[in-house]
């Protein structure tokens, strides 16, 4: 579908399906930035770890894993040696992401100033500036 979309000057966010199947399908390099997301659990690090690799073989301009729902420095310890080389992001575990989510409203609407949201604000700048 991105294949037919006209791209120059254009910036396209899509959400895909977890796993490695839309970038095993891509033809050409014609994505500037891939976010991979990933938490401190096995396979999380494993089919992300698998992301990765495709994305480097597909030639995506750049790849930026984001350790998502990170509790803890050991969660961040096992995502940071899972991912050697990287730029990783990290957004932490938190209730103001769950209570919107029950509450049927947008996060940076209810808990903008939360450390989640501010974390995602981030990560939403930096693939900006690329």
């Amino acid at each position: 579908m991105l294949g037919h979309v006209p791209c120059e000057g254009t910036t396209i966010v899509a959400d895909l399906e977890a796993g490695i199947g839309t970038l095993t399908r891509l033809t050409e390099a014609t994505i500037d930035v891939a976010l991979v997301v990933v938490e401190a659990t096995p396979k999380s690090i494993e089919v992300g770890q698998r992301a990765v690799e495709v994305a480097g073989a597909k030639q995506v301009g750049r790849v930026i894993v984001v350790a998502n729902r990170v509790r803890s420095a050991a969660d961040r310890t096992v995502i940071d040696e899972a991912f050697p080389g990287c730029e990783i992001m990290e957004v932490p575990d938190d209730a103001a992401i769950v209570r919107a989510d029950r509450d049927g409203v947008a996060p940076l609407d209810s808990a903008a100033t939360s450390p989640a949201v501010v974390a995602l604000t981030a990560v939403a700048s930096r693939i900006a500036t690329i």
